[in-house]
């Protein structure tokens, strides 16, 4: 194995958090020894340790390792569709235990961004941070225009030891994947990659910004509900100045209780305003634990804390939708669609083996009455379906099962006998709504004609390379019958589209056709030919209509 010479000493802290926690073979296997200087006896000398299972082996590898690796863990205890349950529910148990650095070096940084000195900003600081973690810590201040803020500020040096960590865990991957399958089956390449992004951006605080204000836009009306405001002339990259929010914290059920805090009236206000931002918006908060939610003493709610946010766009909202009701009338057909839609289902799949999961999954929810379901682990056992099969799902997509599966242990903490699924049924209805939207259909209609066309339009010069690919000798055949399959049902879906473009605009047609006839002709035979024909056409759409989406292929 190759070491970057600059990371050797880093490799070898990686190797030996490794052998402390009985993960010796893989540094053997890796090349570490030969390539690290490492004695070979130092294998021998930590035996695995039995009495751990392998989530807190590897939980605990991470924690010695540092604040990237702590991260690198929190990412992944999000992707329960790619994970075993055992190891996903140890990572979650991951915490940033950091000292906070000192209030000396706290206002240098904040003078070095703001390029002013500090008493230009400020008329206080408190030179005890509030909170501190890996990437950084909080302070309280008060400007000089009076307003008391808090303010985030990056923990110097952290940037480059993150992108340092970053490049050991990409070497890692890479040479993981020519040893072992397994590596490819869990997609540790791309969790890396996606971890990196994730993590790169909470690297400028500028996006955290971004996402307290777009949230903020959501409420703007809403005096129930509270969203930190951003002073973005005191803020950088590495310094995020906002809003103080004063007010108790959510896991402090006790306070509450003694202050007279009306709790189920704080959970139905938490409930309403998270399905608010996932099924409306479709930007939501994807961390609401306890220590991010606050109650003000207006009894304002408010979010904290914007680093970790999902996206659900309108497709993906129906297509949750959808798996969610299929789940609940046990359709298992309707499932196996939604998944199909929401992510990808990889070639080779057993899809009968799936259909038997799907099946025994739907049995689990048979008898349940859907006030007693809790909507995250439902999706998180659908998680742990597509795992089984190696099925990708969009990472906001777990990311709302992990928040539903979060919010919900906070609404169990204020109200026991509060259902998220009464309350989201509004939301459901509504989206059931926007969905078969006249303009939603039509803009979908619009969307599938003008694709039909752009295929017509291609199809000649396709068939010249087609022919030059075969007068070449260079044509490859390679289809499965899954791949026919999909194929086929999508040109009976843009088959049926055109269709009922065509029957729509025949409909119209006749209509004006027996509008016009009726003032030239049923004056003289006193016949109601328009209303005959509107009922007869009718009929004929509507049969039209009714088949079409009975195919379930429109």
């Amino acid at each position: 194995m190759a070491v970057r010479i600059q990371n050797a000493g880093r490799y070898r802290d990686i190797a030996m958090a490794l052998m402390r926690h009985g993960f010796g073979y893989i540094v053997e296997e890796m090349g570490f020894f030969q390539a690290l200087s490492l004695p070979r006896r130092l294998i021998m000398r930590e035996p695995i340790p039995e009495s751990k299972t392998l989530g807190e082996r590897i939980r605990h590898v991470l924690e010695d390792l540092g604040p990237t690796f702590v991260k690198l863990g929190q990412l992944a205890s999000t992707r329960s569709d790619l994970l075993p349950a055992g190891i996903v529910q140890e990572l979650t148990k991951l915490q940033d235990q950091v000292s906070s650095f000192s209030s000396e070096t706290a206002r240098g940084i904040v003078e070095q961004e703001l390029g002013i000195p500090l008493s230009q900003v400020l008329a206080y600081f408190d030179d005890t941070p509030v909170a501190a973690a890996s990437i950084g810590q909080v302070h309280v201040g008060r400007l000089i225009t009076g307003e008391k803020v808090a303010i985030k500020i990056q923990r110097p040096g952290i940037s480059p030891v993150i992108r340092r960590d970053l490049d050991i865990l990409r070497d890692f991957v890479a040479l993981a994947e020519r040893r072992w399958e397994w590596v490819h089956r869990y997609q540790l390449r791309e969790m890396v990659e996606e971890f990196a992004v994730s993590l790169l951006a909470e690297l400028d605080y500028s996006h955290e910004g971004r996402n307290t204000e777009k949230v903020g836009q959501q409420f703007i009306d809403n005096a129930l509900v509270h969203i930190p405001k951003i002073y973005w002339d005191y803020s950088s990259a590495k310094v995020l100045t906002m809003e103080y929010m004063d007010g108790i914290m959510l896991n402090q059920r006790g306070e509450l209780l003694s202050r007279g805090y009306d709790l189920k009236g704080i959970a139905q206000k938490l409930v309403d305003s998270m399905l608010h931002q996932i099924f409306i918006e479709g930007f939501f908060h994807a961390d609401p634990h306890p220590g991010n939610l606050m109650i003000m003493k207006d009894e304002t709610l408010a979010y904290l804390d914007f680093g970790m946010v999902g996206r659900l766009n309108s497709d993906m909202k129906e297509h949750l939708t959808s798996l969610i009701i299929a789940l609940m009338r046990k359709n298992t057909d309707s499932m196996v669609r939604a998944i199909e839609r929401l992510g990808m289902i990889p070639e080779g799949t057993n899809m009968s083996v799936l259909r038997g999961d799907l099946d025994r999954l739907r049995d689990e929810y048979y008898d349940i009455p859907f006030s007693k379901i809790s909507v995250g682990k439902a999706l998180n056992d659908l998680f742990g379906v597509a795992q089984r099969h190696q099925i990708t799902l969009p990472p906001d997509i777990i990311l709302l099962g992990k928040a539903l599966v979060t919010l919900e242990g906070v609404i169990e903490n204020l109200d026991p006998g509060l259902s998220i699924i009464d309350m989201a049924e509004p939301f459901g209805r509504k989206l059931v709504r926007e969905k078969f939207n006249t303009k939603r259909l039509r803009g979908k209609l619009s969307s599938s004609l003008s694709e039909f066309v752009s295929t017509l339009v291609d199809l000649p010069g396709q068939a010249r390379l087609l022919s030059s690919i075969i007068s070449k000798g260079k044509l490859k055949v390679e289809i499965s019958v899954p791949e026919l399959d999909q194929m086929m049902r999508k040109l009976d879906q843009i088959s049926n589209r055109l269709s009922f473009s065509i029957v729509l605009l025949a409909f119209s047609i006749l209509m004006v056709g027996l509008i016009i006839g009726s003032t030239l002709s049923t004056q003289a035979w006193n016949i109601p030919v328009v209303e005959i024909g509107i009922v007869v056409a009718g009929l004929m759409v509507v049969w039209f209509i009714i088949y079409i989406f009975k195919s379930g292929r429109f």
